[in-house]
C-alpha cells in the first residue's frame, strides 16, 4: 500500500486504528494482509507500514487522536463535523489531536492539542448543518464503545503515605 493509498483507506473507512485491533479497521493489518501477532515494527512489511503511517499522520485531511479505546486512531476530515456534533459523548482526551516530535537530543516527545483548538475554520458550521442522527450513523462503530469502554482512560494518581 502506497502512502497515497493509505490516506485513501482512511478516507474510505472514516475511522481507522493505526495498528490495534478493534471495532474499526487497522491500517497496519490492512497493509500486512492479516493479523499481526506482535509489534508491526518487526513485521516483514514494517517499513511499508511505517511509510503509510507517516503519510497519514502528515495529511491535513486526517486527525490523529486516541478516540478508540485509547489507541492511536485516524479520523478523516469528512467525519470531523460528526465529532463536533457529538463531542459531549466523548472524553476531551479522546478528541485531542496527538503527535510525536523529535527533540534536539533525538528523543521523541508526545504532544497534544486540545479539542476544539485543532479544528479548521468551517467545521463548526458544517456540524450545525448535520443532524444528530446523521452524526450517530457516521460514528456508529465508535459510539458503540462509549457505554462500555474496553480500556479505560489512563489517569495518574497521587498516593500519600500515612505517618504512624
Amino acid at each position: 500500500m502506497s502512502p497515497k493509498e493509505a490516506i485513501a483507506f482512511v478516507e474510505r473507512h472514516g475511522v481507522v486504528l493505526q495498528a490495534a485491533r478493534g471495532p474499526v479497521p487497522s491500517l497496519a493489518e490492512a497493509i500486512a494482509g492479516g493479523r499481526i501477532r506482535s509489534s508491526w515494527w518487526g513485521h516483514s512489511k514494517g517499513r511499508e507500514i511505517f511509510r503509510a503511517t507517516e503519510a497519514v499522520c502528515d495529511s491535513p485531511e486526517v486527525l490523529v487522536c486516541k478516540l478508540v479505546q485509547g489507541n492511536v486512531t485516524y479520523v478523516h476530515r469528512r467525519l470531523w463535523p460528526a465529532l463536533v456534533k457529538l463531542a459531549s459523548r466523548f472524553r476531551r482526551a479522546q478528541l485531542a489531536k496527538v503527535w510525536s516530535e523529535h527533540t534536539p537530543s533525538g528523543a521523541h516527545r508526545s504532544r497534544r492539542q486540545a479539542f476544539p483548538g485543532w479544528l479548521p475554520p468551517g467545521v463548526l458550521r458544517e456540524a450545525q448543518d448535520l443532524s444528530v442522527s446523521e452524526a450517530e450513523t457516521l460514528l456508529s462503530p465508535v459510539l458503540a464503545l462509549q457505554g462500555n469502554p474496553a480500556r479505560p482512560e489512563r489517569t495518574s494518581r497521587r498516593t500519600t503515605r500515612r505517618r504512624s
